[in-house]
């Protein structure tokens, strides 16, 4: 198959959505920006700048490194905080790109972030998001294999080096370097540091080399008498890459074909690379390739692209970090199950390319191409109708009366133009799209809808307040387009090198091959343990723990791999890591089937376990104490049972108050500090018609999973002085003054303000209905992927307190969280306490969480309840005070005999008070009740002190 390109006139400037672009450029963007100096020429000089030649710095560390890594003269060390400026002076006016010599310092192994301001002031929005890549790749040259034959995902090291590197869209969305305006005159550059050291050896001006097209560069092969190569095929394993921009672009394993090398129907072989993980713009990876004589070679991909259906995924490709000829920088990859080869070529006529004897690197990076600005476009449109729905809601409510005529169109004079505007976006987007993709495709469909729905609220605007939960969910389907539009996965076996005279062939793509793959495979699954993970050790004379862990393969791969590697290799004890479901640990432990070690379990099951005679009191090893240092005591308190503790926390959630900021601007509000200003807030919100997001009251998922008791009433409690029980946990304490004086609190949120109890967060954050919210603070990973539209609108704060006399506030806040417990069936305890200090040391901590945000990306940013461990994670500086300053008011909830009654009646007591009207009072009382006998009940059973 010949690869399909798209060429520069191709591209999104086609006239009717390029006209239409112009008039719709959101203020503030580098769109708008750039169009300010169109007549500009671009400048021809070229200015380097020193970096050690600052004229101030301040608020971080900044200090001069001589001779660094290899590099000649000195360079300078920026912190992952501060601000540091240089003055230039220009000799020419013009539009310039600005390049940076770097080097990736080490940091917390997430790309590095600045934002730039020109002469004091961010020149536009784009310009406070830029990236700089560290460098990743394999840590060993040969892969390993476990004792049962399958390879292990080679690990993922940092690589640093010296590296050039342009400033540019880290969205993507811009697919050349940004250009920056300088009249002239003397100027000041600044760096602002937002996240992870760097060192900088010198800032450079300049404009970027013009490309040639193919066309231009055959005629040159011809002029210089350059000839085509003959009887070379090399051939490149995908796995096999020397650098990546990512550490979540490791060699994977593909079993889903017979096409790939090397091939097992049974056994797991490292064996392509990308995938689902090579998706987001600006991801690259290079390969190194040694040709053997000087000429012409084309250049095929063993692929596959079954993700992207009716359009591409697209990539630029680089040799030698140049760029060959213009159509390398947009290259697509058709959607199609399974791998085929793809020659990159025009129709088809292969493409030659010149390459020199010796060794050459290539390098294959995401781009979006010509659906970059579609994607803007459809994110700008977004954040347009998120804004009209707001305006809408104001007058309306969320619940409008379908008989009443709110006259929308005269109390939002905008309204229709508004929605003519997006409408014709949106039209004018769907129509490349198809352009694009040759015909419709999945993408298009829910633009076309919304578009429609658009027509029907411009046509009758008098029926749009009945129209406004299918705005939503279509505006809310609209995010997510534009989150799936801006992945473009590829999964790579092979890359091969071939003389033009070579047909380039593979084996295993035909039917038979297809069909005896899909028999082995079926044979197979009776014999394979999918449950095992790693290396299993069956030898008796061994030191051997078998650990549980319920999460997911990905995490237990993880897992398994640092086990290899550093526990069983410093303590000579064997580990068999089995993936269970975890509700299946209590039957197992009564059949005597469970494990030694049981990881990532809930917070109410150890104490649960304990007062069976079934967990093992940590305290009884003489090193508990030093380890216990390790975390803060709220995350202990629930393993807490008669003076003994029953298991280690592994991680320690607590909310934290998400905001919009843009809206509470709009409003002119502040982030409250206090339940008295948020008292004030809700009178405004609700005037406006918009919601605050209290954690949401809720029944158990499945039938029979535990409560937890509501983590606000919880916070308002501890914040109250109050507590869960009394006389060491043998009475509950929910009848005490402080507790029920609470609990009409918590309720008269719901009574008297109309809160919602049950609601989708990050949809509603992300529309602006509910721009304010307290929540457990792990959403942030998911709002930093889910909702890129309002990247830079919204921030997170410590929850509201409660007012000491003394004058200060009180923020106290429940944990939530999991751990890791020993079963008291274990025959080696002091094997799996040496592996339980081992899982949770700083150390294993901070390694399993860089190498969980390395495998999944951002969103899943490991929340470990070990403090060292989560102060070496990769958060923005700034966002990290947030959380350790409301870190400091983390309290843990006990756990009692009986205590599952706690969340589950507190539950009850609510809903008969917000549904059934009954005063506040006399139903947690009541619920008191059953709550006492239920703990009187298990303290009789097991025999403990009344």
């Amino acid at each position: 198959m010949v690869q399909i390109y798209f060429s520069k006139n191709e591209s999104i400037s086609s006239l009717a959505l390029d006209d239409f672009k112009k008039s719709t450029v959101s203020a503030g963007s580098y769109d708008a920006y750039i169009a300010q100096y169109e007549g500009v020429a671009k400048s021809d000089q070229e200015i380097i700048i020193d970096a050690t030649q600052y004229v101030k710095e301040s608020d971080g560390e900044f200090k001069v490194l001589s001779q660094y890594e290899g590099m000649d003269g000195d360079a300078l060390y920026t912190g992952d905080t501060g601000e540091v400026t240089w003055q230039v002076n220009i000799p020419q006016e013009g539009l310039y790109q600005l390049e940076v010599l770097y080097y990736p310092v080490e940091g917390k192994s997430s790309a590095i972030e600045r934002m730039i301001s020109i002469n004091g002031e961010i020149p536009f929005e784009e310009a406070k998001f830029i990236q700089f890549d560290r460098l990743w790749n394999n840590e060993l040259d040969e892969v390993k294999v476990d004792n049962q034959g399958n390879e292990l995902r080679p690990r993922q090291v940092e690589v640093p080096a010296w590296t050039t590197a342009d400033v540019k869209d880290s969205n993507g969305y811009i697919t050349e370097p940004f250009q920056f305006y300088f009249s002239k005159g003397t100027h000041q550059i600044s760096f602002i540091a937002s996240r992870e050291p760097m060192i900088i050896k010198q800032l450079r001006l300049k404009q970027q080399e013009e490309v040639p097209t193919y066309e231009a560069l055959v005629e040159q092969y011809k002029k210089e008498g350059i000839r085509e190569t003959s009887g070379h095929e090399l051939r490149i394993e995908g796995e096999a890459s020397i650098l990546k921009s990512s550490p979540t672009l490791y060699p994977v394993s593909e079993r889903t074909s017979a096409a790939v090398y090397p091939y097992s129907a049974s056994l797991i072989k490292i064996n392509t690379i990308g995938g689902y993980n090579w998706r987001m713009p600006g991801q690259w990876v290079e390969w190194e390739v040694e040709v053997p004589e000087d000429g012409l070679y084309n250049i095929s991909f063993v692929a596959q692209q079954n993700w992207k259906r009716g359009i591409y995924s697209t990539r630029k490709l680089s040799i030698d970090g140049k760029v060959p000829f213009e159509e390398m920088n947009t290259i697509g990859f058709k959607y199609a199950s399974g791998y085929r080869v793809e020659t990159m070529g025009n129709g088809d006529e292969p493409y030659l390319y010149y390459l020199t004897a010796g060794k050459h690197q290539i390098r294959m990076e995401v781009t979006l191409g010509p659906f970059a600005e579609l994607i803007s476009e459809v994110e700008d449109s977004l954040y347009e109708l998120n804004t009209m729905y707001r305006n809408i809601l104001m007058i309306t409510g969320t619940k409008p009366d379908e008989f009443r005529d709110y006259q929308l169109t005269s109390k939002i004079p905008n309204m229709i133009d508004t929605f003519i505007t997006e409408r014709d976006r949106l039209q004018a987007v769907a129509t490349r799209l198809r352009q694009l993709a040759n015909g419709s495709s999945d993408q298009e469909a829910l633009l076309k809808t919304m578009t429609v729905q658009l027509n029907e609220m411009i046509e009758k605007p008098e029926n749009i307040h009945r129209k406004l939960t299918e705005y939503k969910t279509n505006a809310g389907g609209l995010g997510t387009w534009v989150q799936q539009a801006r992945e473009h996965p590829l999964e790579i076996d092979a890359i091969i090198i071939s003389s033009p005279d070579q047909d380039v062939k593979i084996k295993g793509l035909g039917a038979f091959a297809k069909l005896t793959h899909e028999i082995k495979t079926f044979v197979n699954s009776f014999f394979i343990d999918y449950n095992s993970i790693g290396n299993v050790s069956e030898a008796k004379e061994q030191r051997t723990i078998t650990v549980w862990i319920g999460s997911g393969r990905d995490q237990a791969n993880t897992m398994k791999a640092m086990i290899d590697e550093t526990f069983t290799e410093e303590t000579g004890i064997n580990v068999n890591l089995k993936l269970v479901q975890m509700h299946t640990l209590l039957p197992a432990t009564l059949a005597g089937q469970g494990p030694d070690v049981a990881m990532q379990i809930d917070n109410d099951i150890p104490v649960n376990f304990a007062m069976r005679n079934s967990s093992v009191d940590l305290t009884q090893f003489e090193d508990y104490a030093e380890v216990a240092e390790r975390f803060r005591a709220s995350a202990i308190v629930p393993y807490q049972f008669s003076d003994g503790v029953y298991a280690l926390p592994e991680q320690q959630t607590f909310n934290m108050m998400f905001y919009r900021k843009d809206i509470l601007e709009e409003l002119g509000l502040e982030v409250p500090t206090t339940w008295d200003e948020v008292s004030e807030l809700l009178a405004v919100l609700s005037k406006n018609h918009m919601e605050f997001g209290l954690p949401q009251v809720q029944q158990a998922a499945i039938q029979g999973q535990n409560i937890p008791p509501n983590s606000l009433y919880a916070a308002l409690l501890f914040q109250n002085g109050g507590q869960f029980y009394r006389n060491d946990g043998k009475e509950s304490d929910l009848d005490s003054r402080i507790a029920i004086e609470t609990f009409k609190q918590w309720t008269e949120y719901y009574t008297d303000y109309k809160l919602e109890r049950e609601y989708d967060f990050a949809n509603r954050f992300r529309t602006g209905q509910m721009p304010i919210g307290i929540i457990d603070y792990t959403i942030y990973n998911q709002l930093t992927v889910f909702a890129p539209e309002i990247r830079g609108l919204w921030g997170f704060a410590p929850i509201p307190g409660t007012v000491n006399e003394d004058g200060t506030i009180n923020r106290q806040v429940p944990s939530g969280g999991s751990a890791v417990m020993m079963l008291e069936k274990a025959e080696d305890k002091d094997a799996a306490w040496q592996f339980m200090k081992w899982w949770t040391s700083d150390e294993t901590q901070a390694k399993f969480g860089r190498e969980m945000e390395g495998l999944m990306g951002a969103a899943a940013r490991y929340p470990t309840a070990n403090i060292n461990a989560l102060d070496s994670l990769p958060w923005p500086v700034e966002d990290y005070k947030q959380l350790k300053e409301q870190f400091d008011y983390v309290v843990g909830i006990p756990e009692v005999p009986g205590g599952y009654f706690t969340g589950r009646h507190l539950f009850n007591a609510f809903y008969k008070t917000v549904i059934g009207m009954v005063e506040a009072r006399e139903a947690l009382m009541d619920y008191t009740t059953y709550i006492q006998d239920e703990i009187t009940n298990k303290r009789t059973e097991f025999g403990l002190p009344q």
